[in-house]
């Protein structure tokens, strides 16, 4: 993993645990949002817009299916970077 891969990564994480309240260390990669730390699908919307602020990148919302935890919101916001 590069640098800014981890740092990328990182930020993601951070903004995900901001908007869930949670501590960095309560969230794990393949932690489930909604099943292991109760989050309802406005505060996934909320997810979906903060990343889309942050990394200057237009992410369907039909994508939120495949971002249950943070493996599935890195997988989205890379490929939504690569476009």
């Amino acid at each position: 993993m590069t640098v800014a891969s981890v740092e990328f990564q990182a930020k993601i994480k951070e903004i995900v645990c901001e908007i869930l309240e949670l501590d960095e260390d309560e969230v794990s990669d393949t932690s489930l949002f909604k099943e292991d730390h109760d989050a309802d699908s406005l505060r996934a919307i909320e997810i979906l817009a903060s990343l889309e602020k942050e990394f200057k990148v237009v992410i369907d919302q039909a994508e939120l299916a495949r971002m249950v935890n943070l493996a599935g919101v890195y997988e989205v916001v890379g490929e939504a970077a690569c476009r």
